[in-house]
C-alpha cells in the first residue's frame, strides 16, 4: 500500500474516533465541562509529551541539520499561509485565523507518527511549535484587532514551546533518558490521536448538520485551508534539499490538515463568533478525508517531476 492509501486509512481511523467523541457528547457521557477538560489534557499533558517523545532519539549531526531545515521551511510555510489568509479574509478574522493555522498538532502529528514514526515527528514538531508561537502573537491580533492582547508571557509559558525547548536540550545531552521516564512520556504521547479526535468530535456534535452544509463562508475557508495553502506549500517544499524526502512529506501532511480547533478556543476567549469558528473547524475536518490524500499525492508527483 502506497503512502496515499496509508494516509487515507489513517484519516478514516481518525474520523471513526471523532464520531465516538461526537456520540459521547450527544449522549451526555461527556459534558461541556468535560470537553474543556479534554482540551486541557491535550494542551498541558499530551502534546508536550508528543514533542518531547520525538526528541528521545540519539543525537547526530544529520538529524540536527534536518531539524534546522524543517524549522526553516515550517516558518516559510506558515508565513505563506498567513499571507494568503490575510489577502483573502482581511475583514473576516475567524476565517483569517482558521486558514492561517492548521490542526497540525492534534491531527497531523498522529498521522505522521503512524506513517513514519518518531523521527518524522521530530521534524514536524518544529512546525507545531512555530504554529503555537504565531497563534499567540499574530493570531491573537487577527482575532481581536488589538495589539495589546498579545502576551509574550503566554508565548514563553506555552506548553508546546516549553516542551520543544526541553526536548531539544534532551536531544543534545550525551546520555539516554531513564526507561521509566521515557516509557511514561511514550504512554502519554500515545494518547494523542484518540483524545484529540474525541475532543474534535465534541465540537462536531455541537453543530447542526444542515447549518454546517449551507454555510458558504465555511466552504470558502475550507477550500483555502485544505487546497490553496497546501498546494502552495508543496511548491515551496520543492526547495527542500535532496535526501530529506521524509521531512518534506511530514511537513506537507501537517500543512494540509484542516482548520485548527484553537480558532474556536480563541473565539470563545475573546467573545467573537464562536459558532462560526466551530463550523469552520468541523466542515474542513470532514472534507479533509478527501483533500489530504489528494494533496499529498500531488506533492509527491510534483517533487518527482521536478
Amino acid at each position: 500500500m502506497g503512502i496515499t492509501g496509508v494516509l487515507f486509512k489513517q484519516i478514516a481511523i481518525m474520523f471513526l474516533l471523532m464520531f465516538v467523541g461526537a456520540w459521547l457528547y450527544k449522549t451526555k457521557r461527556v459534558s461541556p465541562e468535560g470537553t474543556k477538560s479534554l482540551g486541557n489534557i491535550l494542551i498541558y499533558v499530551i502534546m508536550p509529551s508528543v514533542v518531547i517523545n520525538a526528541f528521545l532519539t540519539e543525537y547526530s549531526p544529520e538529524k540536527l541539520m534536518g531539524f534546522g531545515i524543517a524549522f526553516l521551511f515550517s516558518l516559510l510555510g506558515l508565513l505563506l499561509a498567513m499571507g494568503v489568509s490575510a489577502l483573502l479574509f482581511k475583514k473576516h478574522p475567524i476565517e483569517n485565523f482558521g486558514t492561517s493555522f492548521s490542526n497540525a498538532g492534534f491531527l497531523g502529528v498522529p498521522i505522521v507518527s503512524v506513517i513514519f514514526g518518531t523521527e518524522a515527528v521530530f521534524y514536524a514538531s518544529s512546525f507545531v511549535a512555530l504554529l503555537n508561537i504565531l497563534q499567540w502573537t499574530y493570531g491573537v491580533f487577527v482575532i481581536t484587532g488589538d495589539k495589546r492582547q498579545i502576551s509574550f508571557k503566554k508565548i514563553a509559558t506555552n506548553p508546546v514551546v516549553l516542551s520543544l525547548a526541553a526536548g531539544f536540550i534532551i536531544f543534545l545531552l550525551p546520555f539516554e533518558m531513564p526507561e521509566i521516564i521515557s516509557g511514561t512520556i511514550g504512554y502519554m504521547a500515545g494518547m494523542n490521536a484518540p483524545v484529540a479526535m474525541f475532543s474534535l468530535g465534541t465540537y462536531l456534535a455541537q453543530v447542526s448538520l444542515s447549518d454546517l452544509l449551507r454555510d458558504k463562508t465555511a466552504y470558502l475557508s475550507a477550500a483555502v485551508r485544505l487546497v490553496v495553502v497546501p498546494v502552495l506549500t508543496a511548491l515551496l517544499l520543492c526547495l527542500v534539499p535532496d535526501g530529506y524526502e521524509m521531512l518534506a512529506t511530514a511537513l506537507i501532511i501537517v500543512a494540509a490538515t484542516p482548520v485548527g480547533s484553537n480558532v474556536a478556543i480563541f473565539a470563545q476567549i475573546h467573545n467573537k463568533n464562536y459558532k462560526q469558528a466551530v463550523k469552520s473547524v468541523c466542515l474542513s475536518t470532514v472534507l479533509s478525508i478527501v483533500t489530504m490524500p489528494l494533496v499529498v499525492s500531488f506533492a509527491q508527483w510534483l517533487w518527482q517531476a521536478l
